[in-house]
């Protein structure tokens, strides 16, 4: 996306008194329903790099409109404060909707300031319906194996084929969970959220979310106002346009981040050797795309295998080195081992493993309202494929069970919000997963808050990830209730990180080494 914050402010420094105003030493007293409810069994289920992680679960109502009801478990992970001075329990969730958050709190607590994050308990979860938590869904095992129809409907067969594999996985899933469907939405998780406060003995609730979890905590922070201590949003969904719309709108933001990546590629021609014009290295990425869909390299890398191999690097460009590397071998070499090794790496789906994209579209599909006319989905990302066609009917089949989903939908929350205290958000100007817009829409919904801006980054999730700038504001933050405040659209802006440099000739085509692969690889893709 374009730069929008340029000399967007002075930044200033204040406390947001609001958030100080408690005693600094102790979490507020429980309150009569926190003091009664069940408190979770930790136990330490700690590993070499998360010595004091432990964990416990915690059962709440399937329907919290009627808690003596069917229950469900959730799963929790902990890491416990150290300090005398406790600040209470801070949950983190990863987005998705449908990520699991259980290893996002050991990243978390490692990755702030030591003497910040030991005045607090930090929490993670895996939301109803995901991973350790039970029920967990996974409503078509195999929904992503390859090789897959062309995601762009050239023919009439192509679209009847993507057509009937979106059926088949929501009437799967409405035939195996259908007397769970209702529940899993973002409302039922944010009570989920309200329920773990209450447990765990505190009056009010700390709360960090990146991606989808921006929505999660600025919907919590509708409904229950009064029980926001500190708020941080991280790669800001907009709010305003849950589902279809922002859906519409990342297309733009993505074809605008590949093209980024080829520019990367043809700024490092010496290395690649693919042109040093963009506009030709994107003209061989397609060509790339429509051989790989008359032969499918390895039997597994069609042009939908493709796009879910380069997606990724949308949304972290840690992964361009892997990717420019494939992308060569395949047109320069002939050689499409690199495409296919990088394919496992970054776009493959485990075959039993859908758990993740079975709660993304429950989510999704119980959230709001999504057009049940084919034709209005023809014609609206044919639309935008003119625009954007890197991911735009990729992204359309991702979605498109909500055309045919059995549960009916609910209407969207409106976050907007003038009585919390301040909230703390942060933005890439060119982020392609969450584009700018979003931050900038929840900055004016939220009163009081403060806008972060990362100048010219196009990841998505950019505090603790090398950032130092942004991860300053973030400790301030959370140690002590500091807020900037600036002049203008954005209260405070950092610079971003340089790309990274091509992988050296000894590299392989792994992504462990690459900078923030650690937390990218917690966020996942398409949250």
């Amino acid at each position: 996306m374009r730069k929008r914050a340029a000399a967007l402010c002075g930044a200033a420094v204040v406390v947001a008194g609001a958030l100080a105003a408690g005693p600094a030493g102790a979490s507020p007293s429980p309150t009569a329903e926190a003091a009664s409810a069940a408190r979770p069994a930790w136990k330490k289920c700690g590993t070499t790099d998360r010595p004091t992680l432990q964990c416990a679960s915690l059962k709440v109502p399937l329907d919290h409109g009627n808690p003596s009801g069917k229950q469900i478990t959730l799963a929790l992970s902990r890491v416990p404060h150290t300090a005398r001075t406790y600040q209470g329990p801070l949950l983190v969730n990863p987005g998705g909707p449908g990520g699991s958050g259980l290893s996002l709190a050991g990243f978390v607590a490692s990755s702030l300031p030591k003497t910040v994050a030991a005045q607090y308990d930090v929490i993670g979860f895996d939301p109803r319906g995901v991973g350790r938590s039970t029920p967990a869904l996974n409503c078509r095992p195999g929904h992503f194996a390859p090789v897959r129809p062309d995601s762009v409907p050239f023919t009439v067969e192509t679209e009847r084929a993507n057509l009937a594999r979106v059926r088949a996985f929501a009437e799967d899933c409405g035939k195996k969970y259908a007397g769970v469907l209702p529940y899993i939405d973002t409302l039922s998780t944010v009570r989920d959220m309200d329920a773990i406060r209450r447990a765990v003995g505190a009056g009010r609730l700390n709360y960090f979310g990146y991606s989808y979890g921006t929505y999660l905590g600025a919907v919590y922070a509708k409904l229950y106002p009064e029980r926001v201590r500190r708020l941080v949003l991280d790669s800001i969904v907009d709010p305003t346009g849950v589902w279809y719309d922002d859906n519409l709108t990342q297309d733009l933001a993505f074809n605008d981040r590949h093209r980024a990546l080829m520019a990367w590629i043809a700024e490092h021609d010496a290395t690649y050797r693919l042109g040093t014009d963009p506009a030709r290295v994107e003209a061989r990425w397609y060509a790339m795309r429509a051989a790989l869909a008359k032969k499918p390299a390895g039997g597994k890398v069609g042009p939908s295998e493709l796009e879910d191999t380069f997606m990724p690097g949308g949304y972290f460009n840690g992964y361009w080195p892997h990717l420019a590397k494939a992308f060569a071998a395949y047109v320069n070499d002939r050689d499409a081992e690199p495409l296919i090794e990088t394919y496992g790496d970054l776009g493959a789906v485990d075959p039993a493993d859908g758990n993740g994209y079975s709660v993304y579209t429950a989510v999704q599909c119980r959230d709001a309202h999504w057009p049940r006319d084919w034709d209005e989905w023809r014609s609206d990302n044919w639309s935008t494929y003119t625009k954007a066609p890197f991911m735009t009917w990729s992204n359309a089949w991702y979605n498109a069970p909500c055309a045919f989903w059995p549960t009916r939908s609910r209407h969207p929350v409106d976050v907007a919000n003038g009585r919390l205290p301040p909230a703390l958000l942060f933005q890439a100007t060119d982020d392609a997963a969450t584009p700018y817009e979003g931050g900038a829409t929840m900055h004016a919904l939220l009163g009081g808050s403060r806008l972060v801006v990362e100048e010219g980054g196009g990841n998505h999730g950019i505090t603790l990830s090398g950032n130092a700038c942004l991860d300053r504001h973030l400790a301030a933050y959370l140690a002590d209730g500091t807020v900037p405040r600036g002049i203008g659209a954005a209260d405070a802006v950092c610079e971003a990180l340089p790309d990274p440099k091509p992988l050296s000739a000894k590299a392989g085509t792994g992504t462990g080494t690459a900078h923030g692969a650690t937390l990218h690889g917690l966020l996942g893709f398409r949250g």
